[in-house]
């Protein structure tokens, strides 16, 4: 692996055009343009930023959810299907890594997936959150071990997860184990206060200094509008304030840039590989720091089938949503 280069990363602090799946894909390819005009190499988006994450969840009981959960079906975006076209040729054009948060559609299901596009384009990897937290539960299913990979991309060895799976300590180990050295992180914002913005500062910078790789986060961001939007309760728009920290963390811990905590925003920093040889000389936690012969993890990779056929070739579909109009999205110019 080379350590010896430098890659110029951005996370993307935006806000959602709420209830557009057509509006907040315009907004992400604006984004891409954006970071590849300050020229980064690699850009990471929201949790589940397109069409929007489901804040409806959080502050709705689920006897009464059913309407909004219904609008989210009908914004999802299917894999492949128009948005993953158009991210795609956005990375190819640019020349940029990019990995995005999506509600995925599969069929009668929804998931909360991350796309990992490398610079030429290509979609390498479609990976869904494991398990869902808490409110999510009644609105995404979960993903399986086939996403804890870590990809050889145009910027390096390059690993993701989404939230709260920064705190399944194996889940994070997986990726360790596959050296990974810039981890993508991803978040909702706008959630709980501060309380979670302090949560995610633990949490980035603990992987950052137990991994010893980069991780660079994305979390999004309501406007005081588009709380009003979700709920009219004063009480309950309380809740969704706060909680933004889109930020870039080094190996040994430190910020390379100062971190976005509210409105909107690109955090950029250029990550200097040879920090990852000078935080793991000193603590390679799946190296030289490692006690195999006491402690190790065990983890399926396969994806999970509901049926296979008799030869035991595992049934897949690649149908695309009969409900996803298509549409074609223009690329924004880099200047």
């Amino acid at each position: 692996m080379d350590y010896s280069r430098t890659v110029r990363a951005a996370a993307v602090q935006i806000s959602p055009v709420l209830f557009s799946r057509d509006g907040t894909t315009e907004k992400v390819l604006q984004a891409i343009a954006s970071s590849a005009k300050e020229g980064a190499q690699l850009v990471i988006f929201p949790e589940t930023f397109i069409p929007y994450y489901p804040y409806f969840s959080f502050v709705q009981p689920p006897v009464l959810m059913g309407k909004e959960h219904m609008r989210l079906y009908e914004e999802a975006v299917t894999v492949p299907g128009p948005v993953s076209d158009a991210v795609s040729r956005a990375a190819r054009s640019y020349e940029i890594v990019v990995v995005l948060g999506v509600n995925e559609r599969d069929n009668g299901s929804l998931y909360n997936s991350q796309l990992i596009f490398d610079a030429d384009g290509t979609l390498l990897l479609k990976r869904r959150k494991i398990t869902p937290t808490y409110h999510e539960r009644m609105v995404w299913g979960q993903g399986d071990g086939s996403g804890l990979r870590v990809l050889d991309t145009a910027v390096g060895k390059l690993g993701a997860l989404a939230c709260w799976e920064h705190y399944n300590p194996l889940a994070r180990f997986a990726l360790m184990a596959q050296h990974e050295q810039i981890h993508c992180a991803q978040f909702p914002g706008s959630l709980v206060g501060q309380i979670f913005t302090d949560q995610i500062e633990v949490t980035i910078r603990h992987h950052a200094l137990e991994s010893g790789c980069f991780v660079v986060n994305a979390t999004g961001w309501l406007s005081p509008e588009q709380v009003g939007q979700i709920t009219s309760d004063e009480k309950l728009q309380r809740v969704l304030s706060g909680g933004c920290n889109t930020a870039i963390i080094g190996p040994e811990g430190n910020h390379l840039c100062t971190p976005i905590t509210e409105g909107e925003g690109i955090a950029i920093a250029d990550l200097d590989f040879s920090l990852i040889t000078k935080r793991k000389r000193m603590m390679d936690s799946v190296g030289h720091y490692s006690r195999p012969d006491l402690l190790q993890l065990r983890v399926n990779l396969d994806a999970q089938t509901v049926m296979e056929v008799a030869d035991g070739i595992q049934a897949t579909d690649e149908t695309i949503d009969p409900y996803l109009q298509p549409t074609t999205y223009s690329l924004p110019p880099i200047t």
